[in-house]
């Protein structure tokens, strides 16, 4: 029940968004093309974005054959004039069926909620905040735990470079007892350069899960992708394609990865 009011709820929130993007356009205060892209790279930027990353997991399972797919619906929400960001995260997870020869099974996972507080600063920009993991999951697609922890964000944007990364660890304090309890790190690191009609990007997601042994701990991919900024009438999009191989990876995890970026931006203007 409660995945179907989830997907309910996603569902609704699709074509209200689809209506903001009608009606509002977008002022002349992002005009600037080269700006516009690098405010687009920044998870802290005072600017609203609805970041669709779709992730597509190949090499998956004990055979390496088999693959899975994970959609984050991530929208950015700055307030107080950009002093507090906040970031929610949405998982659509579609994991192979391993009791089958074939199949997968779609579902909701947790949700990750950060909110940074990013002061007024000079060169290098930063915010600090809490994360916090809902579960929302269930049991096929979620850990079971209410997680938390600190969560941190900085860069610099020096000419033509983005650079920078955000970084959290959540431990669980609450939920099913008969589940495992969560402690967990993920790590992003990005290294952007901007070319006049598009960028290239270095941005993995790193993560650790501390709770399990030591062979399989980590997930380390290493890749390169390009992305460019678009309009959409008066819609600024960004877009970008990444591929990543995991040099180190837990048993029967991906092999590499493809991921594939759309990030909707909008004004402040419309809250």
């Amino acid at each position: 029940m409660l995945n179907k009011n989830l997907f309910s709820f996603l569902k609704g929130f699709k074509y209200l968004i689809l209506l903001v993007f009608v009606f509002s356009g977008y002022g002349n205060a992002q005009e600037n093309k080269e700006d516009l892209t690098k405010a687009a790279q920044n998870p802290i930027a005072n600017m609203i974005s609805i970041p669709f990353l779709n992730s597509t997991n190949f090499g998956l399972g004990p055979n390496g054959d088999r693959t899975g797919n994970l959609l984050n619906i991530q929208p950015v929400i700055p307030f107080f004039e950009g002093r507090l960001i906040t970031r929610t995260i949405f998982a659509i997870p579609t994991n192979p069926d391993y009791s089958e020869s074939s199949g997968s099974k779609t579902g909701f996972g947790d949700i990750l909620f950060s909110a940074f507080y990013a002061p007024e600063s000079n060169g290098l920009t930063w915010g600090i905040g809490p994360a916090i993991s809902f579960p929302t999951g269930g049991d096929n697609f979620g850990s079971g735990k209410w997680a938390a922890g600190p969560s941190l964000v900085a860069l610099a944007m020096p000419g033509k470079w983005v650079v920078g990364g955000v970084i959290n660890n959540v431990w669980s304090f609450a939920g099913d007892e008969n589940r495992s309890d969560v402690n967990f790190m993920t790590f992003q690191p990005f290294i952007n350069y901007n070319f006049p009609d598009f960028y290239l990007t270095f941005a993995p997601i790193i993560t650790a899960n501390w709770k399990a042994d030591s062979d399989n701990q980590w997930t380390v991919p290493l890749g390169i992708g390009a992305g460019k900024l678009i309009k959409l009438g008066k819609l600024p999009v960004n877009l970008n394609v990444s591929y990543f191989n995991n040099v180190v990876k837990p048993e029967y995890a991906a092999d590499w990865q493809l991921r594939i970026l759309a990030a909707v931006l909008l004004p402040t203007s419309i809250l």
